[in-house]
């Protein structure tokens, strides 16, 4: 069995980002030279998140606007974690929300997919480096 790691780099020039990774997932792939197997994306830190979905600017600015209804950056004042002179707390629930990971399926030497899925970075407390680890397993 082949066994491959890499670390994706992001620093999002804003606090909340979704940037689509399904190109660099796929580089991984090819650079591993599994074709039949799994490959795990998982944010590193526990205020990003990597998920899949659509790639569809609306749907990513409805996701904006319904995580800051759920977990509303401000009042940072309203937050405990941010006692501790954090501002992020938002974060924190925002990536428990969208998940800390995604597996997929590798067959044929490429993620396999439905139609519309793509993978996502998110980002919800940027202006920072950040990092995502790929870890591919198979045959």
């Amino acid at each position: 069995m082949k066994s491959y790691r890499k670390e994706l780099w992001f620093n999002p020039p804003t606090r909340v980002a979704f940037i689509r990774i399904t190109e660099q997932i796929r580089e991984c792939l090819r650079e591993s030279g599994v074709r039949e197997g799994l490959v795990l994306v998982n944010a590193m830190h526990i205020t990003a998140s990597v998920f899949i979905n659509d790639d569809e600017r609306g749907l990513h600015h409805d996701y904006t606007q319904w995580l800051e209804k759920l977990a509303p950056h401000e009042p940072v004042s309203s937050y405990r974690h941010n006692d501790t002179g954090e501002d992020n707390a938002d974060a924190h629930m925002k990536r428990q929300i969208m998940g800390r990971e995604v597996v997929v399926a590798v067959t044929n030497g490429d993620l396999d997919f439905g139609p519309w899925e793509q993978i996502f970075y998110g980002e919800f407390d940027g202006r920072r480096k950040k990092r995502v680890l790929v870890k591919i397993i198979g045959e």
